[in-house]
C-alpha cells in the first residue's frame, strides 16, 4: 500500500506550471509555420486532390497537437492519459495520395517540436524543409513533360474498365501518367496526368471514349491550374 500511495503522489505533484507568455508565443509560431506549410502545399504540391481546401486544415491541426502537447508535457498523470484516450479515439481521414500523409505529419511535427518548447530546432527544421520542398518541384518541373490533368468517369452497365481507358489514351497521347483509380459496382472513375502532341490528339481519344461507352464524363485541365 505504502509503494501505491507513494506512485499516486508522485503523479500528483509531477505538474508544471505552464508559463503563459511562452505558450502564447509558441502558439503564435505554430499557426505561421502552418500557414507558410500550407502555402508550399498549395503552391508546390502534386496532389490532384484540392490541394487548397485540404491546407485549410493544417493551421488547426498543427495548434492542437501543439496544445496537446503543451499540457500533457506538464503533467506524467496527464500523459499517461493521453495514452488510454488514444487507445479509443481513431483517426479515421481518407488519404489517398502519400504526398497529403507527409504534409500531415510535418504539421503535426510543427506543433510537437513548439508545444516541447524546441521552438529553435522547429524553426531551422521547417525552414529547411520549405528549402526542400521548394527546390525539389524546381528540379521535377525542369523534367515534367506531362501537361494535363485529364479524369475520365464510366458509370452505368456496361462501364469501361481501367485498361480499356488507359488502352485508349496511350494510342493517342505521348505520355500517361495514371495518378488515381476509384473503382465501384457502377462507377470506374480515373485521373491521369497526360501529354498530347496537338488538341486534335486529345478530341480523337475522347470520341473514341465516348464511342465505347456513352456514358463517359471526361474533363481536361491544365496541370499547373490545379490549385
Amino acid at each position: 500500500m505504502g509503494k501505491i500511495e507513494s506512485f499516486q503522489q508522485f503523479l500528483a505533484t509531477q505538474s508544471v506550471e505552464v508559463e503563459l507568455l511562452g505558450f502564447v508565443l509558441n502558439l503564435l509560431l505554430t499557426s505561421l509555420f502552418a500557414l507558410l506549410l500550407a502555402f508550399l502545399y498549395v503552391r508546390y504540391g502534386t496532389s490532384l486532390s484540392n490541394r487548397r481546401m485540404f491546407a485549410r486544415n493544417f493551421v488547426l491541426l498543427a495548434m492542437t497537437t501543439m496544445i496537446i502537447i503543451t499540457i500533457v508535457k506538464s503533467s506524467l498523470a496527464l500523459s499517461l492519459g493521453l495514452v488510454g484516450a488514444l487507445s479509443i479515439v481513431r483517426f479515421r481521414a481518407a488519404i489517398k495520395e502519400p504526398e497529403e500523409l507527409a504534409y500531415l505529419f510535418l504539421c503535426i511535427a510543427i506543433g510537437l517540436g513548439f508545444g516541447a518548447d524546441q521552438a529553435k530546432i522547429t524553426i531551422i527544421g521547417a525552414l529547411l524543409i520549405a528549402v526542400v520542398i521548394f527546390l525539389r518541384r524546381r528540379v521535377y518541373a525542369a523534367s515534367d513533360n506531362q501537361n494535363l490533368h485529364l479524369t475520365v468517369v464510366s458509370e452505368g452497365p456496361g462501364r469501361l474498365e481501367l485498361t480499356r481507358i488507359v488502352d485508349t489514351l496511350k494510342s493517342y497521347c505521348a505520355a500517361v501518367d495514371l495518378k488515381r483509380s476509384d473503382e465501384t459496382a457502377t462507377v470506374t472513375e480515373a485521373s491521369f496526368l497526360v501529354e498530347a502532341d496537338s488538341l486534335e490528339q486529345l478530341k480523337k481519344a475522347k470520341d473514341e471514349l465516348r464511342q465505347q461507352h456513352e456514358s463517359v464524363h471526361i474533363t481536361f485541365m491544365d496541370n499547373k491550374g490545379l490549385a
